[in-house]
């Protein structure tokens, strides 16, 4: 298998694997299932670390609190930071008592200029405190949903939307010019994109080889029923508009 690729080219102890649980600048790539629960048994016979980066993943996006959560696997390093901030640059670094005392131990220090910065802290203790009082785990499930299948219609509708995929309120909408041959859109993806801009709609759209355009829509955990179908709307004139203008 791969590991056993990377095992032939080393030449000592592999210190660490990192990942994230979804891949959203690759255009919303997820894991499959059992996919983290096999890579924390690579791991640990090696003598590795887990560590996962959940930076567009943690506090409740995907419907679990870390996407991890999910896989039952406890990473031993989990990296936070766009989601815990709102909006402010906050980042944080967590680990298991066993790592934090070797750490300790052999007088590992880390400090940047800006470490335990009071305001950004306070604001992300606020941002925890409103994600567990607000249920927005719960609603991110549920918003997730009526969202997702506020894609999947687009997708019965227009030939140009491909692959509909991801977990909660992190998704991604595949633009293709052939949805059978995977011919790539990006010119389309480009179109659709100003025409929601013009409407009022902002959408963030990745361009990769191999891929016909992804566009990552990860709206706010307090999204409301009303906003996620006014935004459904907003794409679907957009592409319309967007494919008459070829």
């Amino acid at each position: 298998d791969a590991f056993e690729l990377i095992d032939r080219q080393s030449t000592g102890n592999l210190a660490a694997f990192i990942a994230e649980p979804i891949l959203s600048s690759g255009g919303i790539l997820e894991l499959p299932v059992g996919y983290l629960a096999a890579l924390k048994k690579k791991c640990v016979e090696r003598g590795m670390l887990l560590i996962l980066d959940e930076a567009q993943t943690g506090v409740g996006r995907t419907g679990h609190m870390f996407a991890f959560q999910r896989d039952g696997v406890t990473p031993d390093i989990m990296t936070l930071s766009k989601t815990l901030g709102a909006g402010l640059p906050l980042a944080a670094v967590m680990t298991s008592e066993e790592v934090e005392q070797k750490a300790f131990e052999r007088g590992f220090l880390f400090y940047t200029t800006h470490v335990s910065d009071p305001l950004p802290a306070a604001v992300g203790v606020t941002v925890l405190d409103v994600v567990a009082r607000d249920g927005l785990v719960e609603q991110a499930i549920a918003r997730g949903n009526r969202l997702k299948e506020g894609l999947l219609s687009l997708q019965q509708r227009f030939e140009c939307v491909g692959d509909v995929r991801g977990r909660g309120l992190l998704l991604g909408l595949e633009v293709v010019a052939d949805r059978h041959t995977k011919a790539l859109g990006f010119e389309l993806g480009a179109r659709i994109m100003q025409e929601a801009m013009l409407r009022g709609l902002s959408m963030n759209i990745v361009k990769l080889p191999g891929m016909g355009g992804v566009f990552r829509i990860a709206p706010a955990l307090t999204v409301s029923d009303a906003e996620i179908d006014l935004g459904l709307e907003i794409l679907a004139d957009s592409i319309e508009s967007a494919q008459a203008t070829r």
